[in-house]
């Protein structure tokens, strides 16, 4: 039997060794070192990805302002030189390059760019490795680099998601598109229409990405976050791919971000979805050494999720309110059938061909005037309608010395008559407003039950 001497000894042993395993236990992770490919890997990542991110609307995305529209840094100095020239000396392009803001974001400018970024970062990469070839891993950077990566990466999530939650991206079909023929229709106004005519559709997926984005946000949900991405991201390229979208570069490029999110994640993926291994807890690398620090930063990113989701729903409202549904609508809305149309006073002028008559005017918004031909074509005017004075005036952008000015009398809600010039001539024309909603678009609605299919 052991003495009261002999069990405090036991008791001191046991005691030093409990707190041995715990300081083993809690002790920080030794850093591994990374193999020479994944150091390489990384350095071309950190560079290419930071300098796309920086060359185009990623950064603008990060800072939403209301009405101030940020210039991308990829037309500006010295990058735009560089483009031009490398266009020149590289590819031997003689004509001009675009790079005026044209909505598209697959200009040949911008393709050019990317060729030059993607060999800057190969030569980059090339020279980092060479001077820093002694290092053993980046841990630091790549946690920095990350958070960095999930930013962008939210941003642009929450900006095209909420522009289709509201909905604005893919707009109702505009009155002169009902009246288009459905031949006439590019792969994008296609894709554009049908989604647009399906507005529950349109916000749903909006809400997809829009909880990507803000999933993506924070740490401990960022891998789920980033899996949705993937997912949304990558029926976004499709789409962009197979209906001629010009935004594939974007869209590809935010594809490789998140797998890049996720590469530290795919052994713990790929045992989840494909065997019966138990997955390990996923430890986040703090930022910080100091749970203070670490508090505030992740305060920091809800706040950052806060702001992006106020401003862009903010800018979303006031866009719904000028050129969306939400629009001022002109007080001669809707298609008007040409009922009767006379030139010179002649009704049916000499030499006068189908691309010299309208078919139909259509008033759809405050500042455009639409004409449909006979051959189905439009013309598109910029208008100026005066109320009070009843008149209407149409300016033509490609022709500045072109004009028209008109009268019109609205003697009944449905006839509307049309006196004044147009490019010299003296026109008159007699109008019935065309009943829209029964347009089968517009009218068909949704059923729950269909004892036929109704696809006409």
């Amino acid at each position: 039997m052991e003495t009261p001497a002999e069990i405090n000894r036991l008791k001191a042993a046991a005691n030093a060794g409990e707190v041995e395993t715990a300081a083993q236990e809690f002790a920080p992770a030794q850093p591994k070192p990374w193999s020479p490919a994944l150091r390489i890997s990384f350095r071309f990542c950190f560079v290419y990805f930071t300098l796309y991110g920086l060359s185009n609307q990623i950064i603008g995305g990060l800072i939403v302002i209301p009405e101030v529209n940020f210039t991308d840094l990829s037309v500006q100095w010295p990058l735009r030189q560089i483009t031009l020239w490398t266009a020149a000396h590289v590819f031997h392009v003689t004509h001009p390059l675009i790079y005026a803001d044209t909505g598209s974001g697959d200009r040949q400018y911008d393709w050019i760019l990317t060729f030059f970024l993607l060999a800057f970062a190969i030569a980059a990469t090339i020279v980092w490795s060479a001077l820093d070839r002694r290092r053993k891993n980046y841990d630091t950077l790549h946690n920095w680099f990350r958070l960095a990566l999930r930013i962008a990466l939210a941003s642009e999530l929450l900006l095209y998601g909420l522009n289709k939650v509201i909905p604005l991206q893919m707009l109702f079909p505009s009155l002169a598109r009902l009246l288009e023929p459905y031949g006439n229709f590019s792969p994008m106004a296609t894709l554009w229409s049908s989604v647009g005519a399906s507005r529950p559709y349109e916000i749903f997926t909006g809400c997809a990405e829009t909880l990507g984005g803000l999933l993506l946000l924070l740490p401990r949900t960022a891998v789920l976050g980033a899996l949705l991405g993937l997912a949304d991201l990558t029926e976004v390229f499709v789409l962009n791919m197979t209906y001629d979208v010009p935004v594939k570069l974007l869209s590809f490029h935010l594809i490789l971000y998140d797998l890049f999110l996720l590469a530290p994640e795919a052994r713990r993926l790929f045992h989840f979805f494909f065997s019966d291994r138990a997955v390990a807890a996923r430890l986040e690398p703090p930022l910080f050494r100091s749970p203070r620090a670490n508090h505030a930063a992740l305060m920091l990113q809800a706040l950052l999720g806060i702001y992006l989701v106020g401003m862009n729903v903010y800018n979303g409202v006031g866009i719904w309110r000028t050129y969306g549904p939400g629009r001022p609508r002109p007080s001669l809305y809707g298609i008007w059938d040409v009922e009767q149309m006379s030139i010179d006073g002649q009704i049916h002028p000499p030499l006068l061909t189908d691309n010299d008559r309208w078919r139909r005017v259509v008033f759809d918004s405050m500042t455009r005037t639409s004409f449909q031909k006979m051959d189905e074509s439009f013309a598109s005017y910029g208008s100026s309608l005066n109320d009070k004075d009843q008149t209407l005036s149409l300016t033509n952008a490609g022709d500045k010395a072109w004009k028209a000015d008109f009268t019109f009398n609205r003697s009944t809600p449905g006839q509307l008559a049309l006196d004044g010039t147009m490019d010299g001539h003296k026109i008159h024309m007699q109008l019935k407003l065309f009943d829209h909603s029964k347009l089968m678009l517009v009218s068909r609605g949704f059923h729950w039950i269909n004892d036929f299919p109704f696809q006409r």
